[in-house]
């Protein structure tokens, strides 16, 4: 483990050296991430790409989406860049690389890093127990589910737990017709009026699903997770992900709340409705707070590929990344709630999912997806990286092209 002092000192010296070259990370960094490369460097061709664009052209005809844009790329630069349609209903602007996308739990991978960050600095364990940064997590109770009776815990929370969601926390739209579900619902507001560490210190006055480490859920746990390293750290979250994630990747416009100088660049949905992410609100929420332009999640995905490594500015250990990467919903832990059932599984942030369906434990790509239809992922085996940027939140069923699809078309075009 690193301290902050030798982590900094480290830091410094990179940028030092880089700038003595001459090529410089500052000057890195204020380029694009966009680099593109011939598609035949992924094996992809003219026509899959022609094929693939139209099925999102599809969907934008059938009013399923305004717009949406498909990445594929590697540690060398950008094999496909695909975009159709526009920013929003009624917006003439096409969408692309800088238009501004709610990335929602696209939120979660970032944050995630953010901490293990911390771990390398030593500001924080994965062993901790989550009660030593916010009180309210000590002495915790469990529902029965059956009887609705409560009873003391009997495991502690960790950061583990909140990293790899299997702490016991839910969330209210994943559980609506539970008890535990409704309560959330009354204590935690959906419109960011209360800070990360309200919102934690209400959510741990509440009984858990379930004991810490015995099944996976999907929940506010990144929430916590937010709060806790702001407690850990004596900073907001954004100065956070600013200092360990944002700046040293250059990834500048990939912020809480747009600046309403870009407004004209956010993309809209044609069904269901979206927060304003101009009004700034006093949660920052770890776990699906985030706007980001494709350019700049490019960086952070080529770094995850890269093995924490981007033009010269180190956000992980190969060694960290590594262990971000093993799976963690060991037989003892019930996949009751997991998304994808037996298939798959989760590690400390990441999804994990097999690139062969056939061969469930051989190699896995890693990342998640937003609910407003945004997706990435990255692929160490076949060595590439997707991101897949819409707006939707409902809507008709059908639609010919989304983020699964995205993803099922660009494996069949890489790997034919």
């Amino acid at each position: 483990m690193r301290t902050t002092a030798i982590n900094n000192l480290l830091r410094h010296t990179a940028l030092t050296s880089a700038l003595l070259l001459g090529s410089g990370l500052l000057l890195a960094q204020n380029d694009s991430s966009i680099t593109m490369i011939d598609s035949a460097a992924l094996g992809i061709t003219s026509a899959e790409i022609a094929s693939i664009k139209a099925q999102m052209q599809a969907a934008v005809d059938g009013g399923h989406i305004a717009g949406a844009l498909v990445l594929v790329g590697n540690k060398e630069g950008i094999a496909m860049l695909e975009t159709a349609g526009t920013q929003g209903p009624g917006d003439a602007t096409p969408v692309d690389e800088q238009t501004i996308f709610r990335i929602y739990s696209m939120t979660k991978p970032i944050v995630s890093v953010a901490a293990m960050d911390m771990v390398e600095d030593g500001l924080l364990s994965v062993s901790d127990p989550v009660g030593k940064y916010i009180p309210e997590f000590n002495n915790m109770l469990v529902v029965n589910n059956e009887t609705g009776e409560t009873a003391p815990a009997q495991n502690v929370m960790t950061i583990e737990h909140l990293l790899t969601h299997k702490s016991g926390l839910i969330q209210a739209i994943f559980s609506p017709d539970t008890e535990l579900g409704k309560s959330y619902a009354e204590l935690i507001p959906g419109d960011g009026s209360l800070t990360n560490l309200e919102v934690a210190q209400r959510l741990g006055k509440l009984p858990l699903f379930f004991e810490p480490g015995a099944a996976w859920h999907y929940g506010h746990s990144t929430d916590v997770l937010g709060a806790v390293m702001e407690v850990a750290a004596g900073q907001p979250l954004d100065t956070i992900l600013n200092e360990r994630i944002f700046e040293p990747l250059g990834m500048d416009e990939t912020t809480f709340y747009v600046p309403a100088s870009k407004a004209s660049r956010i993309a809209e949905p044609v069904h269901g409705q979206m927060s304003d992410n101009t009004i700034e609100r006093p949660q920052l929420s770890g776990g699906g707070g985030l706007n980001a332009t494709t350019e700049d999640y490019v960086r952070f995905a080529q770094m995850l590929l890269q093995g924490g490594e981007y033009r010269g500015a180190r956000i992980l250990e190969p060694e960290t990344l590594a262990l971000m990467q093993e799976k963690r919903i060991t037989p003892d832990v019930s996949r009751e709630y997991f998304f994808y059932g037996n298939r798959g599984d989760w590690s400390m942030g990441f999804h994990l999912q097999p690139v062969d369906p056939d061969k469930p434990d051989g190699a896995h790509n890693f990342g998640w997806r937003g609910i407003g239809g945004t997706l990435f992922f990255v692929d160490p085996a076949n060595e590439f990286f997707m991101i897949y940027m819409e707006q939707k939140r409902g809507g008709p069923r059908g639609a010919p092209f989304d983020n699964s699809t995205a993803q099922r078309v660009v494996y069949e075009a890489v790997l034919n």
